[in-house]
């Protein structure tokens, strides 16, 4: 059956390109981009493919672009807007670490709120967050994202249970390591700050971590998952994919209560 979809961040990555699929489904799409610019690029590209699909400018982070989610109607929820960032827990400056939380819980929970009170009142509906492995996991220099990540997923199982009763679902999408040109642009941001001279984390050490982004799934492949999981009407609670993903997502978890320090 087809449903109506809102989705935030829909203007690069992994949440374009589900917009798209989504649409190409049938599903009628409401793809918000947090860019101006990004906004036309979607546009043109859904005209030359036919799509008739609703864009429209939306910085999460932005309470006057935000006014505009519940002048909407829609089935499904999906808060997809993020950003990364890399660095040392130790060492990273304040500012990023605020900033990150900024957009990926604070201003992603405000969307979130105003989805939840527009689905309580059509006593139905599904919110869906993408959360990712980050979500359950950490690792060396990763910990600015995961913290924020691994908030989501308790504000996740937190809605879930308090929305049972409205008739709305809540799930969260989990994707592992994918080549959208995202975790790159994370590693970046750490260089614009660090410094060899007065920072104590070895500038080889942070290298080294980057060299796990030679090895990325294809994004394609998350896409068409996110395609068949977010208009679904059943499916698990958390999505995590692919399963090789899953896996080393429940290892770690239970590595940490077997763990000495």
């Amino acid at each position: 059956m087809s449903k109506t979809i809102f989705i935030t961040g829909a203007g690069s990555g992994l949440g374009r390109g589900a917009a798209i699929g989504l649409a190409r489904k049938g599903h009628r799409v409401i793809a918000a981009t947090e860019l101006t610019s990004q906004k036309t690029d979607l546009l043109r590209e859904a005209k030359d493919m036919g799509l008739d699909m609703d864009v429209f400018k939306l910085d999460i982070t932005n309470p006057r672009d935000r006014e505009e989610i519940p002048k909407y109607d829609f089935d499904v929820f999906v808060a997809n807007a993020a950003i990364n960032e890399r660095g040392p827990i130790a060492e990273v400056p304040l500012d990023r670490f605020r900033a990150i939380f900024e957009v990926n819980v604070f201003a992603t929970l405000e969307t979130v709120q105003l989805a939840a009170r527009k689905l309580v009142e059509k006593k139905g509906g599904k919110i869906v967050f993408m959360s990712s492995m980050a979500g359950i996991m950490s690792s060396p220099y990763g910990g600015p994202y995961a913290a924020t990540k691994h908030a989501i997923e308790a504000i996740a199982q937190t809605l879930k249970q308090e929305l049972e009763g409205f008739g709305v679902k809540v799930a969260t999408i989990n994707p592992g390591a994918f080549n959208t040109g995202f975790n790159d642009r994370a590693a970046e941001e750490l260089w614009k700050w660090y410094d060899e001279e007065k920072n104590f984390t070895k500038r080889e050490d942070l290298l080294k971590a980057e060299e796990g982004l030679e090895n990325q799934f294809d994004p394609q492949d998350m896409i068409d998952k996110m395609v068949e999981i977010i208009p679904a009407d059943k499916h698990s609670f958390r999505i995590a994919y692919p399963e090789e993903t899953k896996k080393q997502m429940k290892d770690t978890e239970k590595k940490w209560w077997e763990m000495d320090i």
